[in-house]
């Protein structure tokens, strides 16, 4: 039989990373190409106890269809979160409850964005997003990072070129791919810009306790006066990945919409990890596992970024994250990025060619990303040795 797929998926390729994460199953292989947590990184004792208290003081409810806002508690205990550790949030907000940030992006959108409106975005950025955005068969715009974030002259530009422009997306913390975090300053003018011109902005924040060096920077969210800025947080990347818990915190009236859209989805994230994640923000000290997660990935980021500087050759450039989970090189003009990385899986190590993360499909770039929360310490030195003695052969 031959079927007839939608215009707004036909075009739609898989994700690249996730193809590349095939091949990573081959326990040979050194994967700097996945964003996984550290293995060390989850607390699963106290995820293992909280568990059994659930479901001996409240099986039911645990195991029972719940609201599609999520577990009240849950959500008065992520509004004092986000007052006291981001200082977000205002009478007018609310919080959503989504199956992982990625579907907040996606109910986001949903909600906010017809076909053939404009979405600006930073160039490079999350794949995920990236094909989220396109499913709905929106306009993408990238706007080229600088050291310190996307730049303010590209972004005017971009405004005033795409009357219909309707977000701007943004992950200003340890940005995915490039590891680059957006200065105060351009975080004040991009949300001066977002008034200026009426567009509103997707702030995506998936890594921000991740910091391990440098001084915190308030996030957008904490600057929204007229109800602009639309928070995506998530408990990937502190709690577990496989929990699929994330929350958005926006004006009122645009989590109703994204409420709707839920209940044509999900209905609602899943209770039992709700409840988890409530109990472990409310009962376990989560500064000190922050902490320990600070800890685990300072020692591993120095270590890439040691590795890479001991082996590859210096016409390749890196950024030096100072949180999260990845970090960007950049091969010196000339080179062919693909090639690399197709010798780089050839030898045994996976990285994502920087192709993956481009607002436009197929634009050229120089740059791969790289992981150091995944591999082992162990691992990390052996496949920075292999990709520099490439980048010494081929520059």
């Amino acid at each position: 039989m031959n079927y007839l797929f939608s215009d707004r998926i036909s075009a739609l390729k898989p994700s690249a990373i996730r193809e590349i994460l095939k091949a990573t199953a081959d326990p040979s292989v050194i994967s700097f190409a996945a964003g996984n947590p550290a293995p060390e990184a989850f607390p699963v004792e106290e995820i293992r106890r909280i568990t059994d208290d659930i479901l001996t003081e409240n099986p039911i409810g645990a195991l029972q269809y719940s609201v599609t806002e999520g577990y009240p508690a849950f959500l008065a205990a992520l509004a004092d979160m986000l007052h006291s550790r981001y200082h977000s949030g205002n009478e007018n907000d609310g919080i959503l409850a989504v199956s992982g940030a990625q579907q907040g992006i996606d109910l986001a959108i949903r909600s906010l964005v017809n076909e053939g409106d404009t979405i600006l975005c930073e160039n490079p950025s999350f794949i995920g997003s990236l094909n989220c955005f396109r499913s709905y068969r929106a306009n993408l715009v990238g706007v080229d990072l600088e050291p310190d974030g996307l730049s303010l002259e590209q972004l005017e530009a971009a405004l005033k070129a795409n009357p219909r422009a309707r977000l701007i997306y943004l992950i200003p913390n340890f940005q995915n791919p490039s590891g680059i975090t957006m200065s105060l300053a351009k975080r004040k003018a991009v949300y001066e810009l977002a008034g200026r011109y009426n567009v509103l902005i997707l702030e995506d924040n998936p890594y921000g306790d991740l910091r391990f060096a440098g001084e915190a920077i308030p996030t957008i969210k904490s600057m929204d006066t007229d109800n602009r800025v639309i928070y995506c947080g998530s408990f990937s990347k502190i709690l577990s990945p496989g929990l699929r818990v994330g929350y958005v915190c926006a004006h009122k009236s645009i989590l109703g919409k994204m409420t709707v859209a839920k209940q044509c989805n999900d209905v609602h994230t899943n209770i039992l990890a709700q409840l988890i994640c409530h109990k472990f923000i409310t009962e376990c000290d989560l500064d000190a596992h922050i902490q320990k997660l600070q800890n685990i990935y300072r020692g591993k980021s120095k270590l890439m970024m040691d590795s890479i500087d001991a082996y590859f050759s210096p016409a390749v450039t890196r950024t030096s994250p100072e949180g999260g989970l990845f970090l960007w090189c950049t091969l010196p003009e000339g080179s062919d990025m693909m090639a690399f990385c197709t010798a780089a899986a050839q030898n045994k190590v996976a990285v994502v060619p920087g192709s993956a993360f481009t607002a436009e499909e197929g634009a050229p770039t120089l740059s791969f990303r790289l992981n150091y929360s995944t591999p082992t310490d162990d691992k990390i030195v052996e496949g920075c040795q292999i990709l520099g003695k490439l980048t010494k052969e081929l520059f």
